[in-house]
């Protein structure tokens, strides 16, 4: 096997598909002259060692034995929408994004991926609640090995280097208890919400004696250094402002709202950004939200009055409110006023969590398309935004690159790319790097 030094990642590409003399170009056994017909991509094996250390080479590169260029896979819908559907974007997904932690930092679950206006990717994970004790031997009492857990909140550049990160108490908050849905507005300010839940205790190894008090259902302001702003909620909110299970907030810097995903009360809850003063508030279909139990969802019942679990809001550059009801398999869109306008239903057979966990909109002036999470069906589902019809997804379940295990977060940068984070077990983020039509036609 040739082994030729690569000074870039687009240098082991070329690699990769000129291959070694007469042969396939070969790593860990795997010859590519076989896949390249699928239009691979792969690093050469010098620079993987240099980035990721021998250990990982043959893992990773089975693990690539996945198809890397993620083309639309089109889902039954009439021949006349098909017609008038916008072709759907594809993506590749970029397997090395991003780049290794430092200090044996792990990710637990990942609650929330968002995209600032540097096109700097924020990740908010779970971190040691979340992981078994096999993988943060290094904190144990006495250690027993490898890992450590990374800081919860984490700042990447586009080319997945990290940039910031921190966590931890201050001296006026307690760091809440299972963060949930991160955002950033355009002072680059770092909200994030958290529902003050327990997390489970997983995998083996020593339990504490006393569990902690639940925590509180709240949003944090801090800084992009992790310094605390602003707190909304908490135990001793208002009734209005009183929280319960928010799992995401946008922010919506020009009219200064922050917009509340409060599952628990199934609402939608708008605060002022400078203040925390309480706006106003609208359930399902823009009525009063109202609390009290729902019979289990149904895929042949009538949809729910209320929402079943309000767990995003995102605001399109229009103005237009879309809701993740995901529980509920549907989006409902909204003036910001919490005028209703429609619904759509997302794959409604999805039962267990629900088809809707995110959504994120396309990178063009009109935002053409929705991207939706969909952790239970373990792939990102491709909506047109104007007929809110489904179009397309890419994805599927399992671990390795391009594949999903629980994603419910999904971003998306100015150029067009995806980011998703996993929940639960899925413990990672992903990037999608967009392929513009003409890269496409030429068959790159």
């Amino acid at each position: 096997m040739r082994n030729t030094c690569c000074n870039s990642r687009d240098d082991a590409y070329t690699v990769a598909r000129q291959g070694s003399p007469g042969r396939g170009f070969g790593i860990g056994g795997i010859e590519v002259a076989a896949l390249q017909q699928y239009g691979w991509h792969l690093p050469c094996e010098e620079d993987m060692r240099e980035r990721i250390g021998k250990r990982a080479i043959g893992g990773l590169f089975a693990a690539l034995l996945v198809v890397l260029v993620l083309t639309e896979k089109r889902l039954p819908g009439s021949t006349e929408h098909e017609k008038s559907a916008p072709h759907a974007p594809k993506f590749q997904v970029d397997p090395l994004w991003p780049l290794p932690l430092t200090n044996h930092w792990v990710l637990g679950s990942v609650t929330g991926v968002t995209v600032d206006a540097e096109d700097h990717i924020w990740v908010l994970q779970q971190g040691a609640d979340s992981l078994g004790a096999n993988e943060k031997g290094a904190i144990l009492v006495p250690p027993t090995g490898c890992c450590e857990p990374a800081p919860l909140i984490l700042e990447f550049d586009a080319a997945g280097k990290l940039m910031a990160s921190w966590s931890g108490s201050g001296e006026d908050y307690e760091y809440p208890l299972s963060p949930g849905g991160i955002a950033v507005d355009s002072r680059g300010n770092v909200w994030i919400a958290a529902t003050g839940e327990l997390a489970p205790v997983i995998g083996f190894g020593p339990r504490p004696a006393k569990p902690p008090p639940p925590g509180d259902a709240e949003v944090l302001e801090f800084s992009s250094v992790g310094r605390v702003l602003l707190k909304i909620g908490g135990k001793k909110a208002d009734q209005d402002s009183k929280l319960e299970g928010p799992l995401a907030v946008s922010v919506d810097s020009a009219a200064g709202e922050v917009y509340v995903a409060d599952s628990g009360n199934r609402r939608i809850a708008v605060f002022d950004d400078a203040s925390g003063a309480f706006k106003r508030q609208w359930g399902a279909y823009g009525e009063k939200p109202e609390g009290g139990n729902l019979a289990p969802y149904s895929p042949s019942a009538e949809p729910a009055k209320q929402f079943r679990s309000a767990n995003c809001a995102a605001i399109a550059k229009d103005g237009l409110v879309y809701i993740c009801d995901r529980q509920g398999d549907r989006i409902q869109v909204f003036h910001k006023d919490g005028t209703y306008l429609k619904e759509a239903i997302v794959l409604k057979a999805t039962l267990g969590e629900g088809s809707v966990w995110d959504i994120a909109f396309s990178s063009d002036p009109q935002q053409q398309f929705l991207y939706v999470a969909d952790g239970q069906d373990k792939n990102i589902l491709i909506l047109d935004r104007n007929s809110l019809e489904t179009i397309a997804s890419f994805g599927q379940g399992g671990r390795y690159p391009g594949e999903f295990y629980a994603v419910g977060s999904v971003a998306v940068d100015s150029k067009g790319n995806i980011y998703t984070g996993e929940t639960s077990e899925g413990k990672r983020v992903q990037k999608f790097v967009h392929l513009p039509a003409a890269s496409l036609a030429q068959g790159h």
